[in-house]
């Protein structure tokens, strides 16, 4: 079963690997894989919650 999670979810996880926490450790805690974090890195990276708000929304514009 997919769960699809939110923006600022994903970018607190992002946020918990730059401070320092360990990458399998993330994802373990939290019940994701470790494609799906490189692909919420590759895509959500240096973003804010504001940010990734503002892409969602021009994302369902388009």
């Amino acid at each position: 079963m997919k769960k699809r999670l939110c923006e600022e979810k994903i970018i607190g996880f992002l946020g918990e690997a730059e401070a320092g926490l360990d990458i399998k450790e993330l994802y373990r805690r939290h019940g994701f894989s470790e494609a799906s974090y490189y692909q919420w890195r590759s895509k959500f990276s240096g973003m804010s919650v504001s940010d990734a708000k503002r892409l969602k929304e021009v994302e369902t514009d388009a």
